[in-house]
């Protein structure tokens, strides 16, 4: 799998340059083109992300490694801006140790750049329930590990 084109700190920098909320917006939309086509196969019910009001999908890879499980993902939308969402998502956590990843505060992150004022409710909820899932594969990594 391909991790998200840019690290967080990139993404937290390029939102700080941008005072604009409808300039930001055009800058998630455009990091939601940046990510690699989602395979098709790869639609399935069981990648389907729960409480998103978009369709979002996202598939997660573990691979054992001699300091835990890494896990990496791909994820897709059929909104734009949902899709520029899981790429700040994936620039997070793809990657990772599965114990890194349930050590990150997604919500300061968020907070940084700003996005649960800007978004509308469902979005918000969306982006939570994306970080749940993310957070459950990795428990599920550990457990298996």
């Amino acid at each position: 799998m391909t991790q998200a084109p840019q690290d967080i700190a990139t993404i937290v920098e390029a939102f700080e340059l941008i005072d604009d909320w409808e300039e930001r917006y055009r800058y998630v939309i455009e990091l939601g083109k940046d990510l690699p086509p989602f395979p098709e196969d790869a639609r399935t019910e069981e990648n389907k992300v729960r409480g998103c009001v978009s369709q979002v999908w996202l598939e997660t890879a573990v691979s054992n490694e001699a300091d835990g499980p890494h896990l990496s993902f791909q994820g897709d939308s059929d909104a734009h801006i949902v899709r520029g969402l899981v790429a700040i998502l994936l620039s997070l956590y793809s990657g990772r140790t599965a114990t890194q990843i349930l050590a990150t505060d997604a919500e300061a992150t968020l907070g940084e750049l700003g996005l649960r004022e800007h978004l509308t409710p469902q979005r918000s909820n969306g982006l939570s329930a994306m970080v749940g899932r993310i957070r459950r594969d990795a428990e599920a990594a550990l457990e298996n590990a």
